[in-house]
């Protein structure tokens, strides 16, 4: 009775090449420098390669040898789920994706919760280098990126951090826009909800203090255009009642608009600082029989494509472009050691949820 066939070993790079006659840096040339071998060449190399079952050069032993991983890592401290389901993360992500297949470069998402501080996965990460998604100044991830010796590309916060690149948009001249839209309407009473300011969980109004105070740049800076926007326009900005939501989704949007709404139900306008929240406060807005906007203006802040859907008065930031930028900033840098601030423009849009106070009961006189 005979036994099972002996299993055929797999082919190696040395065996490819002495079963071609060659030697084996030609073999790997047809892999790592097909310029160094002519087309007739290569093809022989390669088609052996499938008869034989030879998979091609290690690329953990590669990257080894060059001590490059041929992969761009975007820092991304939420779930991974967000980089899929919140669409200016997913605008974002197309067009780093683009920007890094056009160099011919991998894309490893390194997703954290802002909630824990292990920095394992930053140090792990085979990478050549860091796009960091958002993250706020005192990010124990951020930290533990500049900590590692590869270059740093931010997208929109932390800003201003030395030597390292930054693509965004100006976030206060965006709703300074928004605001002076909403005065030149006539609105004075007006509530905002705003994404996280800090990176522990908070649920509930923020003050002076916590506005001015947080560490997401992003969101200081258009709390500070609205504020600007209405106390040119002769509002009291402490009077102005600021709510907060940790989470962004549609349904912390629908939950911070309802406390808003209970507390302040005199309010003619909510301005939401993303499109996101404002999705939500249209739908909680419904539920409680309010007008959009005969009864209540809603504004947000994005341009999301399901705010251009429902007619959502926004100001429109291309995210696209944002994840083309950082690609770019990153994978184009070479020998380049000073670091570049790439701005881009935002565009208010006027939808159908603001109008004008046009009855004299409805302009402000007092809350």
């Amino acid at each position: 009775m005979t036994g099972p066939p002996h299993p055929r070993r797999p082919a190696t790079l040395a065996s490819l090449a002495a079963e071609l006659g060659v030697s084996r840096t030609t073999v790997s040339n047809a892999y790592n420098r097909p310029d160094q071998l002519s087309a007739p060449l290569r093809e022989r190399v390669l088609e052996a390669a499938r008869r034989l079952g030879y998979p091609g050069p290690d690329p953990v032993a590669r990257s080894l040898r060059t001590r490059r991983a041929g992969a761009v890592g975007l820092l991304l401290t939420e779930a991974l789920s967000y980089a899929f389901r919140d669409p200016g993360a997913t605008g974002f992500l197309e067009g780093l994706a683009l920007a890094c297949e056009k160099a011919g470069t991998g894309l490893l998402l390194v997703p954290v919760s802002p909630e824990h501080s292990d920095v394992d996965a930053v140090y792990k990460a085979g990478v050549d280098g860091f796009v960091v998604y958002s993250v706020s100044e005192d990010d124990p991830h951020f930290r533990a990126v500049l900590q590692r010796p590869v270059p740093t590309v931010v997208c929109d916060q932390p800003a201003a951090v030395e030597g390292v690149d930054r693509v965004g948009v100006d976030d206060r001249a965006g709703t300074l826009a928004l605001g002076r839209h909403l005065v030149e309407l006539g609105h004075r009473r007006i509530g905002v909800l705003c994404m996280r300011l800090g990176s522990r969980r908070h649920d509930g109004p923020a003050d002076l203090a916590r506005q001015e105070g947080g560490s997401y740049s992003v969101q200081r800076e258009r709390l500070a255009g609205l504020r600007e926007a209405f106390t040119e326009a002769g509002v009291d900005w402490s009077s102005v009642p600021v709510i907060e939501r940790f989470e962004h989704t549609a349904e912390a949007g629908a939950d911070g608009a309802a406390a808003l709404l209970e507390a302040h139900p005199r309010i003619t306008a909510l301005v939401c600082t993303s499109d996101i929240l404002a999705l939500g406060a249209l739908g909680e807005a419904r539920e409680r029989g309010l007008r959009v906007p005969e009864d209540l203006s809603v504004a947000g802040f994005d341009g999301v494509p399901e705010a251009d859907r429902v007619g959502l008065t926004t100001v429109r930031q291309p995210f696209r472009e944002k994840g083309r930028e950082a690609g770019r900033l990153l994978l184009e840098r070479g020998d380049r050691n000073i670091s570049e601030q790439v701005t881009l423009p935002t565009e208010l849009v006027t939808g159908t949820t603001t109008r004008a106070l046009r009855q004299s009961g409805e302009f402000f006189s007092g809350w």
